[in-house]
């Protein structure tokens, strides 16, 4: 049995189930609709996708090697999060506050109450969970350091280093739809005014304050 294997399964899962970025915004969109949410969480598993295949072709080292185009990566994901935050709370301020029930909370009720034309699209899903995760400067460093510490140094390092990514992109188009599938599965009880406020309240805030700290490191660098 493959022990490096095993322990790096271990590794990836849980690197990709701890909440950050991409976890708040599969979680934003998916209150918005399950095709949305679904969308953003193909979108994250795609922005996966680009970062372990620039980890395995070798060009992440170069990303790390030029702290010019570090800094750009890292002020363009910034300024991405802060969007995105900035958007969800413009949201949270035209949501109603009451729980009157005056308002859809079924799956087809947009956020703000604006009917089924408001609701997010699935290519904005799409895109939202692409950038967000594709944006993201760490990415690139975390796989160049982390992929080969679970190659053996008797196997050739492309085709495991294959495999190694592979497993991550593959855990990610499993967790994250998941994620959505549960929110959406939930959707009464968190499309309720004062909880879908809350939740909206938090991934906002969570991607401002991410997006705020890389561009924070952007300048103190």
């Amino acid at each position: 049995m493959d022990g490096q294997l095993i322990a790096f399964t271990g590794v990836a899962a849980g690197m990709i189930a701890l909440p950050g970025a991409d976890f708040a915004v599969v979680v934003r969109n998916a209150l918005d609709s399950r095709r949305a949410g679904v969308a953003t969480a193909i979108g994250v598993a795609g922005g996966l996708l680009v970062h372990t295949a620039l980890a395995v072709a070798g060009l992440a080292a170069v990303l790390v090697a030029v702290p010019a185009l570090f800094g750009a990566v890292q002020l363009l994901g910034g300024a991405y999060l802060l969007y995105l935050g900035g958007r969800a709370l413009l949201a949270l301020r035209r949501r109603p506050a009451a729980a009157g029930g005056e308002h859809a909370t079924g799956p087809d009720a947009a956020p703000d109450g604006a009917g089924p034309a408001a609701r997010l699209g699935t290519a904005q899903g799409l895109r939202q969970g692409f950038l967000t995760n594709a944006l993201n400067p760490k990415a690139p460093v975390l796989f160049l350091s982390l992929l080969p510490q679970f190659v053996p140094a008797d196997q050739p390092a492309l085709p495991r280093t294959l495999l190694l990514a592979t497993m991550i992109v593959v855990m990610a188009l499993v967790w994250f739809p998941a994620v959505a599938l549960l929110v959406d599965r939930l959707g009464g009880w968190l499309r309720r005014p004062k909880v879908s406020r809350a939740l909206e309240a938090a991934t906002g805030f969570l991607l401002t304050a991410l997006g705020g700290i890389l561009l924070v490191e952007v300048v103190l660098a």
